[in-house]
C-alpha cells in the first residue's frame, strides 16, 4: 500500500479538540515516532516520521502530514508516539470482540 496516496470513502467523524492538540503539540516538539491508524480498509497499518502540519480539507476532513510526505486522517489514528487517537476505542472494540462471542456455541447451550 502506497500511503503517500491513502484515499478514504468513509465520511469524515470529527474528534474532541484533544485529539487536534496533541497533533499540534508534537509539530511543535519536532519528534519523530510511530503511528499506528485504520487504513480505508479497515485493517492497521503504521508510519513512521515527524509530524510536520496539521491541514484541514474542506468536506474530506482534517489530516496530519509527516515529513515523509504521508498523510493520515485524524479520525482514524490508532495511536499517535504511543498516544490513545481518536480511532483508539474502535481499535480495542476490535481487539475484544472475540470476547463477546460465545465460541461457536447458541447462548442457550452454554447455560
Amino acid at each position: 500500500m502506497n500511503e503517500k496516496q491513502i484515499t478514504w470513502n468513509e465520511a469524515y467523524l470529527p474528534v474532541a479538540w484533544e485529539y487536534r492538540e496533541v497533533a499540534e503539540e508534537e509539530i511543535k516538539k519536532e519528534r519523530s515516532g510511530k503511528i499506528f491508524f485504520f487504513s480505508p480498509e479497515k485493517q492497521v497499518h503504521e508510519a513512521s516520521g515527524k509530524v510536520v502540519q496539521l491541514e484541514e480539507e474542506k468536506s474530506a476532513g482534517l489530516f496530519i502530514r509527516l515529513d515523509t510526505g504521508i498523510k493520515i486522517r485524524l479520525d482514524r489514528i490508532i495511536t499517535l508516539f504511543g498516544k490513545v487517537g481518536a480511532a483508539y476505542d474502535e481499535y480495542d472494540a476490535y481487539g475484544n470482540s472475540c470476547m463477546d462471542c460465545s465460541g461457536g456455541y447458541e447462548k442457550d447451550e452454554l447455560q
